[in-house]
């Protein structure tokens, strides 16, 4: 379900403030002589723009004057029109692609640190959401830094410009038109605040949006099975329906504040023409250099009513700057060392674990493992077994340092996993988990995922370890055929064994499997509990099985009950002693309730 979007009082502060587009600063900075190129081209244009007046004015006051000094005044004018039109094409190009490089940067950058983020970052912020940012937020800094910082810099030389020439054109009626000036500035300073407040919220509603759609769709099967179609349909809409009232506000605000602006100004360059007007009458200035004032009026005129709409849009941009800005400072609780400690080669594969003790940072007050000790061997099959909830998963997570201990440690060949570069020692690790991720490409390239650099030989021979060869050849492409987003296209078994194909590929000294042969069927699970066997002769493999039958030839099976381990040994040791396990496998093994078999063999390896 989409989250309300909630803004604590020092977001709700700093939302005031327009200077979060410094953040862009640094994705700015490559570019520095495109910046300046554009720069260059902007003060042409508005150097060109502030001369057309006065050839204006000349043309009209030297009109009783010869010809040939007219030609001159037109041929002048035809001249600074085609520099105008350079340095706009110019200009138009570089901030153009100046903006398309900082933003496809910006998503560089911000995807570059969430994808290594620790699972307890994505317990706080929705997938979604993430997306929206990279997506929606990116587009609004695209508006800004590829056209309206452009336009605002080239309207603010403009007003500055146009004043200082309106000053030296009339002293008099520039007086007056700076009277007007603080009735402007006000409403533009005042609403422009309400529009930063009201743009952050906008597009927390919108990420909130993303993230209520993206995780219906994700699920969308759950969703009619459970034919929940219409309470989706109800709470996305509800969410939308919030971002559009938002829109709405932040949309009327603005509105507001342009036709103040325009209003007040053009209601001044109104007066101001009218007194310029009897003057003229009265012979105290030429009709040329009222027409230049006229001009010079209404460039000014047009840059302030053009900031004032500017300003809504670098508010919006604001607030999407320090969105993304939140995003790549975000801290991992994951946190990786200063000075890593290498993994040694090859590596051996023990594992320890040292009285650790773990909680969930979304479950702080559950203890999910609590004071745990193991020890496993280079080489050694362990199975860990147990209840739901008991805490087999987590051992698995914490071995992949998805998440820190609470207390104690979790070391791989004898280094705490903390000291470690996590990117190194997960080299040394294949994973197989209970729900197979499935990417949108083909089959083939799926497998290729375990190592990137496999040839197609040894794609095909990870396969048929995995007894996924032959359904695989059987596809309408073969290895090559698309499989569909999250594997759509293959049933829940061959969804497993190509993940199993993946970590065979991966050919790495750790092998995890967490409920690895969970969706198969008798036949096909006993042929990959053969590959399996296979695959973990020689590596450290830890197996995580509720189905007790996959676990039986374990070098030692480890029995987990609320977090702790509460007993360990093979599978007959385990059935003699009594208690948990006994009890698990009773109801597994036997019918009616029976005393199993010491040693039952239903035919998985």
């Amino acid at each position: 379900m989409a989250r309300r979007p909630q803004m604590s009082a020092e977001e709700r502060a700093a939302s005031k403030r327009i200077g979060a587009l410094r953040a862009l600063r640094p994705f700015l900075r490559p570019y520095l002589g495109m910046v300046l190129g554009a720069l260059l081209a902007l003060m042409v244009t508005a150097s060109v723009s502030l001369v057309l007046p006065i050839a204006v004015r000349r043309v009209v006051d030297g009109f009783n004057e010869g010809a040939e000094l007219l030609d001159q005044y037109f041929l002048a004018a035809l001249v600074i029109a085609g520099l105008l039109a350079l340095g706009t094409g110019a200009r138009y190009y570089l901030v153009t692609r100046l903006g398309e490089r900082v933003v496809a940067d910006i998503r560089k950058a911000v995807f570059d640190r969430v994808v290594g983020m620790s699972p307890a970052f994505f317990e706080r912020v929705l997938t979604g959401e993430i997306i929206s940012r990279i997506t929606t937020d990116t587009t609004l800094i695209l508006s800004v830094i590829g056209s309206s910082v452009s336009v605002a810099l080239r309207n603010l030389l403009l007003l500055i410009g146009g004043l200082a020439l309106l000053l030296l054109t009339s002293a008099k009626l520039t007086g007056l038109v700076m009277l007007i000036v603080p009735a402007v500035i006000v409403p533009i300073v005042v609403l422009g605040r309400r529009l930063r407040v009201l743009s952050r919220e906008n597009q927390d509603w919108i990420a909130a949006s993303s993230g209520s759609a993206s995780e219906v769709l994700l699920s969308v099967q759950t969703v009619q099975a459970f034919t929940h179609e219409t309470v989706s349909r109800s709470d996305f809409s509800r969410v939308t329906e919030k971002a559009f009232d938002s829109a709405k506000t932040r949309i009327g605000t603005r509105a507001v504040m342009t036709m103040i602006v325009i209003f007040l100004v053009f209601a001044g360059v109104i007066g101001v023409l009218w007194i310029g007007a009897r003057d003229v009458r009265e012979g105290q200035m030429s009709v040329g250099e009222l027409v230049q004032f006229v001009i010079y009026a209404v460039m000014v005129a047009g840059a302030v009513g053009a900031l004032s709409e500017i300003w809504g849009e670098l508010q919006r941009a604001a607030g999407a700057t320090e969105r993304l800005s939140e995003l790549l400072a975000a801290e991992d609780s994951v946190k990786g060392p200063l000075k890593p400690v290498p993994l040694p080669r090859p590596a051996r594969g023990e594992i320890a674990f040292e009285g650790v003790r773990f909680q969930y940072p979304s479950r702080p007050d559950v203890s999910a493992l609590e004071g745990v000790d193991l020890l496993v061997h280079p080489g050694e099959t362990v199975a860990l077994v147990g209840p739901s909830g008991a805490g087999k998963t987590t051992v698995i997570q914490l071995i992949q340092r998805f998440y820190d201990p609470q207390a104690g440690r979790v070391t791989l060949d004898g280094i705490d996993l903390r000291d470690m570069d996590r990117a190194d020692f997960r080299q040394d690790i294949a994973l197989v988990p209970q729900d197979p991720v499935i990417f949108a490409t083909s089959a083939r390239e799926n497998i290729r995922f375990g190592r990137p650099g496999a040839s197609d030989a040894e794609v095909e021979a990870a396969a048929r370890a995995a007894v996924a060869h032959e359904f695989l050849s059987a596809l309408p492409e073969g290895y090559d055929t698309y499989v569909g987003e999250r594997g759509v296209m293959l049933s829940g078994g061959q969804k497993q064994r190509i993940a199993i194909a993946r970590a065979i590929l991966r050919d790495a000294r750790v092998l995890l499997l967490d409920e690895a042969t969970s969706a198969l069927d008798a036949e096909s699970e006993r042929a990959v509990q053969v590959a399996v066997e296979k695959l973990a002769e020689g590596r450290t493999t830890l197996i995580v099985a509720h189905r007790l039958a996959t676990v039986k030839k374990a070098d030692r099976i480890v029995v987990f009950d609320g977090g702790r381990i509460v007993a360990q040994g093979t599978h007959d040791a385990l059935v003699a002693e009594g208690g948990l396990y006994a009890r698990l496998a009773r109801l597994q093994f036997t019918d009616g309730g029976a005393e199993p078999d010491p040693a039952p063999d239903l035919g998985a390896a």
